[in-house]
């Protein structure tokens, strides 16, 4: 059973999307999943999950070699019964979490939501509550930097949800970036890369990062003085509705007088 969890995993096939092509409950999917057996499933269930991985028996699924073909293979299978009435948000009108996207960015919002609803349903499961936080402050940080991007091209290549030669940034820059975080990841797999030997580079990372956030405390203590200041100019005590124009072009006009002397 861990070579078809790990396999449904790879495979980015969600409970919700599961349930929905067998014919049954999210909490019912959990249920088989904790299952030591595929054999132990109801036979109709059972026969309808080697149908969509493509094989006769259980004992095929541990031959299975996930590629780019054989992915597409089951999509398009789960995709045939798996329609928009699986997910937990709809896409109809009037749903304002969807406002302003076309109908294939719609449905690709509603997939990326209801896998991260699902990895936030167990209220114990803390690796599932910081994977999404991390992933929350990923997509925080993707404009400032190219190489975010690059780093999401590669993962999908890695788990062979795209092919391996297809570029949509930078095509210079993301083979040379993927060329070199290939590099990186064979080092690790390889255990020639120890916490001693790298203690001193995670040192200049951690300094690296520590002056960031140093400089961004800074900005920010410098900028609230700037609104302070202006507010006193004012003679205002806050920031409101009425005054928002006046304050920000005061704090403008300050900012000006700090980079004239």
């Amino acid at each position: 059973m861990d070579k078809l969890n790990n396999l449904l995993k790879e495979l980015g096939i969600s409970k919700v999307k599961l349930a929905k092509f067998l014919g049954v409950s999210r909490q019912m999917i959990y249920n088989y999943l904790e299952l030591d057996d595929i054999n132990k499933w109801p036979k109709d269930k059972k026969v309808l999950l080697l149908n969509l991985l493509g094989v006769k028996t259980p004992e095929e699924i541990d031959k299975i070699k996930i590629d780019t073909d054989y992915i597409a293979e089951v999509e398009v299978r789960l995709n045939s019964i798996v329609s928009d009435s699986s997910s937990s948000i709809s896409i109809e009108a009037g749903n304002t979490l969807l406002d302003g996207l076309n109908r294939k960015d719609q449905e690709l919002m509603v997939s990326i939501i209801d896998l991260l609803k699902e990895k936030l349903e167990d209220p114990n499961d803390t690796d599932g509550h910081n994977t999404v936080k991390y992933l929350y402050h990923f997509i925080q940080s993707l404009d400032t930097s190219k190489e975010l991007k690059y780093i999401l091209g590669y993962v999908a290549k890695e788990t062979g949800f795209i092919k391996p030669l297809e570029f949509v940034f930078n095509e210079e820059e993301q083979f040379i970036f993927e060329s070199i975080m290939y590099s990186a990841f064979v080092l690790y797999n390889s255990g020639g890369a120890s916490k001693t030997k790298l203690a001193e580079c995670h040192k200049r990372f951690t300094n690296q990062i520590e002056q960031k956030m140093e400089e961004k405390l800074s900005r920010t203590l410098e900028l609230n003085n700037i609104k302070n200041l202006a507010l006193k100019e004012l003679g205002y005590t806050e920031i409101n509705e009425n005054n928002a124009s006046e304050v920000f072009e005061k704090i403008a006009e300050i900012q000006s007088r700090k980079v004239g002397n």
